[in-house]
């Protein structure tokens, strides 16, 4: 029989006892994920010490440990935030495969480099969902396809019959077809953590969640039941919120920012001034740097000081345009103190002032990378 994952029982039984016992499971969980890969990057670090030398592949080997740990913290920041109980929504109607579209587009480069092909075939769909939610569910459902799928990731976009709910569905290969196994065994790997955020974010933005482990293949379906559809096209209040979503500091937490600044004090204000953003935050010395971070996958935004732009920056911005055409710039201006969106008369980059990175900074990020969704 396939195993089926689905949204848990909300009836008496599973109180407020199964549901401690859930977070106590997943914290267990944040910490062994943390631990082993930070075993291993600590082991290699103490042959560094004692030979004095790493090749290459080892310092490669020993950056991916460290990133590893890191994006499983992240996680854990994350499900803090739903287990608070303390997450804003604001709805809003959103064409469920347009956001799709632009997702799988910024993450193009990510699957070509480690060899997944990408089958979209996306109905049109309106849905009434949180924004910032659907952007981290998506991004979450790729994270998770990625560490388990083998060489395709299909997603399909289609509609249930009765009600009329909008549906996602991915769909791939968790075995490779040529590996004998038993075809009943589910890898563990798919009950990772970041399976446990994209339970959790679909289950607070109230989607319907189900998952079938079956014949060496993986198929995730989300229904969204605030689907619009002709027969149904009043939307209540209590649906829809009109208030931006740029307000809620932490809306975009796990978004993943690149910094290129070459002075050490630049970087030190932009750090501390998103440090309180749950963001992942790279930061590179130079462009052609920037260039060569981002051949194997785009971050959401690029944070670049205006000494860095030349028609090398030029290039490399048209580039990145050209896949996603909008993707988030923010140049630092050396002299000035104001926050200029991008678009504005004509601007492709927008521009915050250095003496006012501390403040405006982070407003001026959540403000583009909302935009963008």
């Amino acid at each position: 029989m396939p195993e089926v994952k689905s949204a848990p029982s909300t009836s008496p039984a599973d109180g407020p006892r199964s549901d401690d016992e859930r977070w106590h499971r997943l914290v267990s969980e944040v910490g062994a994920e943390i631990a082993a890969p930070l075993t291993a990057a600590l082991e290699r670090i103490n042959a560094l010490i004692a030979t004095g030398r790493i090749d290459r592949s080892g310092l490669r080997a020993l950056r991916e440990e460290v990133e590893q740990a890191r994006q499983v913290g992240m996680i854990g920041q994350q499900l803090t935030r739903f287990a608070s109980g303390r997450v804003r929504q604001s709805h809003e109607r959103l064409q469920l495969a347009d956001v799709l579209k632009n997702v799988l587009a910024h993450r193009a480069r990510e699957t070509q480099a480690r060899g997944i092909a990408l089958k979209p075939s996306l109905k049109p769909a309106d849905v009434i969902v949180d924004a910032s939610l659907l952007f981290s569910l998506l991004n979450t459902t790729i994270d998770w396809a990625l560490a388990n799928a083998h060489s395709f990731i299909e997603f399909t976009i289609d509609f249930r019959t009765w009600p009329v709910h909008a549906r996602v569905i991915c769909r791939f290969a968790h075995r490779p077809p040529d590996q004998p196994g038993d075809e009943a065994e589910v890898p563990p790997q798919l009950d990772s953590l970041a399976w446990r955020l994209l339970e959790q974010t679909a289950w607070t933005m109230g989607l319907v969640v189900e998952r079938k482990d079956e014949n060496g293949n993986t198929t995730l379906t989300l229904e969204f039941p605030r689907t619009v559809n002709d027969e149904v096209q009043a939307v209540t209040a209590s649906e829809m919120d009109d208030e931006a979503t740029s307000t809620n500091s932490k809306a975009l937490a796990g978004s993943h920012v690149l910094v290129v600044a070459s002075r050490r004090e630049l970087r030190v204000e932009i750090r501390d001034a998103l440090r309180n953003m749950n963001l992942l935050v790279d930061f590179v010395s130079s462009v052609k740097e920037a260039v060569n971070f981002c051949k194997e996958g785009l971050p959401h935004a690029i944070i670049i000081e205006s000494i860095q732009l030349g028609e090398r920056f030029t290039a490399f911005r048209d580039e990145i345009v050209g896949e996603v055409p909008d993707f988030v710039f923010i140049e630092i201006v050396e002299e000035g103190s104001a926050f200029e969106m991008s678009g504005l008369n004509g601007a492709t980059v927008a521009r915050v002032g250095r003496a006012v990175v501390g403040s405006s900074l982070p407003a001026a990020l959540m403000f583009e990378l909302s935009k963008a969704l």
